[in-house]
């Protein structure tokens, strides 16, 4: 087997291994119109307002560009139970299989043509539900459930999502399982796989 179809083979059971991946739990209720600000000042128009999307650099290459908008740089959103993200897809760039453990997640396409693809796993066997996203479609990502976008165009792509938490969280499927060190043998045996395909994979940094 070349090293081409092994990678395809290790990432397909990469994504049915981590399919399941799920988190139930929820943010705390805000008993509170909105949380003031940290240093108790008298807020005004700016503390609600995130202007850090303005003119960003677009790095060019095979990952998208995601800007995350949540409680880390915006702490107004804290207990308020929402974020966001700006994606930004140059041509060919992905955004990888991954999951957010703790929200659900509303892609909004601003401009271009994405490829979404999505695991449901409430079925005995995962099932794969994909579609072709343009200009103002909605693709919704249920919490917990791998899923993952491409653009396959030749122009850049760009989208916005919204997320059901204050902090949703984000497992990448390639780092967590050949970013940190995981013992080979348990990789080797889990894909039915060689050692070489694993170095290789764990070689590449994957995003």
């Amino acid at each position: 087997m070349g090293f081409t179809s092994s990678v395809v083979v290790s990432s397909f059971l990469c994504l049915a291994a981590f399919a399941a991946l799920s988190a139930h739990a929820a943010d705390p209720e805000e008993i509170r119109d909105f949380a003031p600000p940290a240093n108790n000042a008298t807020p005004n128009a700016s503390y609600f307002t995130f202007d850090k999307l303005r003119g960003l650099d677009v790095r060019q290459g095979q990952f998208a560009n995601v800007t995350g908008v949540n409680v880390n740089n915006f702490p107004v959103l804290s207990g308020l139970g929402v974020s966001n993200a700006l994606l930004i897809y140059p041509p060919g760039s992905v955004n990888v299989p991954h999951t957010h453990p703790r929200g659900t997640e509303t892609l909004f396409v601003l401009e271009g043509t994405l490829e979404v693809g999505l695991i449901d796993t409430t079925q005995p066997v995962p099932v794969l539900f994909t579609q072709t996203l343009y200009k103002d479609d909605i693709f919704v990502f249920p919490r917990g459930l791998v899923h993952f976008q491409i653009n396959k165009g030749k122009k850049t792509a760009r989208a916005y999502a919204s997320f059901s938490s204050t902090n949703p969280g984000l497992v990448s499927l390639p780092r967590t399982l050949f970013g940190v060190n995981i013992d080979e043998e348990v990789l080797t045996k889990s894909f039915e796989v060689s050692a070489d395909i694993i170095r290789k994979l764990s070689a590449a940094q994957p995003f």
